[in-house]
């Protein structure tokens, strides 16, 4: 284990790197911070690059030491300009994040409902859903361009370890997304506020993609034209809509209950 005491040190200033989406993009790697989601890394076989352990916590935390190829205790102050959470558990490792192969949702035929994130910013709702669509049984999750980064530190630690339990897809545009989810066998499905049917009176328990739209804007039109399903969550007392990871669960869990009782 090697000790870091400066600022100037290559990794530290990695680890400081990767607190941007540019450097994340670059560099195929991302944070996680704390006890339990080092455990779900470990469970996951996750690449873990580098282990940093704040000084003094060495013992705490030596079981992880075999994860990475490089270890390392870092000064406490250090440790703490690093921290993205208040009261950090004294640990943070960059990890490698996964390929996508596309070829096992279509060659295969993968069984299961996809959820797409459609322009979605908010990191606590983008690692809600996640979560919830690990729970749930979906099988892959799809960021179209706009969505904020789903491998922020903010989004990893909201999605409580679901970032290693369900591939994510990253689309460019539309047209890639339709050629993907068709090649996939799913059927488009889009959330709305008027014109669909009662999200409980649609089959939903198997080969849907669930469009979840952007916070303010919802689906974009264009895509809420090309869904071959269209559902809505009733509301009363003049709700106009709900929070956009509480309505993505009430919908996916539908699957669930579904299926439950079929």
């Amino acid at each position: 284990m090697t000790d870091i005491t400066s600022r100037n040190n290559r990794v530290y200033k990695l680890f400081q790197k990767l607190e941007t989406k540019k450097y994340r993009d670059r560099s195929g790697l991302y944070l996680i911070e704390g006890e339990n989601l080092m455990e779900e890394a470990s469970r996951a076989g996750a690449h873990v690059q580098a282990v940093l352990i704040r000084g003094g916590d060495e013992d705490k935390f030596g079981r992880f030491t075999s994860l990475a190829g490089e270890v390392f205790t870092v000064e406490e102050s250090l440790f703490d300009r690093l921290a993205d959470t208040m009261t950090s558990q004294g640990i943070i490792a960059a990890v490698r994040k996964p390929v996508f192969s596309p070829e096992k949702f279509i060659t295969c035929g993968a069984p299961g409902n996809f959820v797409i994130l459609d322009r979605l910013q908010d990191p606590g709702n983008i690692g809600t859903i996640l979560r919830t669509a690990c729970a749930a049984g979906y099988t892959l999750a799809i960021a179209m361009k706009g969505t904020a980064d789903v491998f922020s530190p903010k989004t990893v630690r909201a999605a409580a370890g679901a970032i290693f339990r369900i591939p994510v897809a990253f689309m460019e545009s539309e047209e890639e997304l339709l050629r993907f989810t068709g090649a996939a066998g799913k059927k488009l499905t889009a959330t709305c506020l008027d014109g669909g049917r009662k999200y409980y009176e649609e089959d939903l328990t198997r080969d849907i993609a669930l469009i979840i739209g952007n916070e303010g804007s919802g689906v974009s039109e264009s895509l809420m034209q090309k869904a071959q399903i269209k559902v809505s969550i009733p509301m009363m007392r003049d709700v106009e809509s709900l929070n956009a990871s509480v309505a993505a669960a009430v919908i996916m869990y539908e699957s669930v209950r579904a299926e439950t009782r079929s």
